[in-house]
């Protein structure tokens, strides 16, 4: 079966920061991909290539057959793709609910009611349909976060792309959070994660990406690269993370 998401030999460049060099790597349908790595090490610029937030300098990425080539192709990528950031960026000024059904409605054209109808469940899903009518700065950190969540699941995507989705939040509050990626995970959602959080790598991730210095280093399982890491700098990293 053909890859979901096809990169292949990507480089991106920040000025003199090479910044990405030459990544390849392929998703499949229904896989959980988790990048690791410390920091600056190209994870979230390349998720970021993947939706074409950065445009890459050189090489190809393909996403459900479809090349970021021209604006109406990265446009219906887009459709495909939900992403959810480190901050929560909800509208300040709308209620849940109206975070939620904005982009329904706009984009996906659907009537108010099935709209609203979408939001709740999703709510639901998340666990805070309580929360429908609340502003976002009368939730906590991890509440708006399931919030961004749902409105990605909103639009219906086929890909879910997550940067770093819990480091703004309390320790307390990570779980949460957590819990929801992994119910997606085990319902069959293609997902790429850059996370930090190993117990979370451990628990759902299909195959694990070590980057440094812009370029992928090692992938393997969560079981081989937390036991058996093949590369030196996999361990050092490692050692750092897990404090072995």
């Amino acid at each position: 079966m053909g890859a979901i998401i096809h990169i292949d030999n990507v480089h991106k460049h920040f000025g003199r920061v090479h910044a990405l060099q030459g990544v390849s790597l392929d998703v499949h349908k229904g896989e959980v991909v988790v990048i690791i790595g410390p920091s600056g090490s190209g994870k979230s610029t390349l998720l970021r290539c993947i939706n074409h937030l950065e445009e890459c300098d050189s090489g190809s990425i393909v996403v459900d057959g479809i090349p970021l080539d021209t604006a109406q192709n990265i446009n219906a990528v887009r459709r495909e793709i939900g992403i959810v950031f480190q901050s929560f960026n909800l509208f300040v000024h709308l209620t849940v609910m109206q975070n939620l059904t904005l982009a329904q409605r706009v984009v996906l054209k659907r009537a108010r009611a099935q709209s609203e109808k979408i939001a709740l469940e999703l709510l639901t899903k998340v666990g805070i349909p309580d929360k429908a009518r609340a502003y976002p700065i009368q939730l906590s950190g991890g509440q708006q976060q399931r919030v961004a969540i749902a409105r990605a699941l909103a639009m219906n995507p086929k890909i879910m792309l997550f940067d770093e989705p819990t480091s703004a939040l309390d320790p307390e509050m990570i779980k949460e959070v957590l819990d929801v990626m992994l119910a997606l995970a085990s319902e069959g959602m293609t997902m790429v994660v850059v996370s930090h959080e190993m117990g979370f790598v451990r628990a759902a991730a299909d195959r694990v990406i070590l980057m440094d210095e812009g370029q992928i280093i090692e992938e393997a399982t969560p079981e081989k690269l937390f036991t058996s890491p093949s590369h030196e700098r996999t361990k050092l990293f490692l050692s750092k993370v897990l404090h072995l």
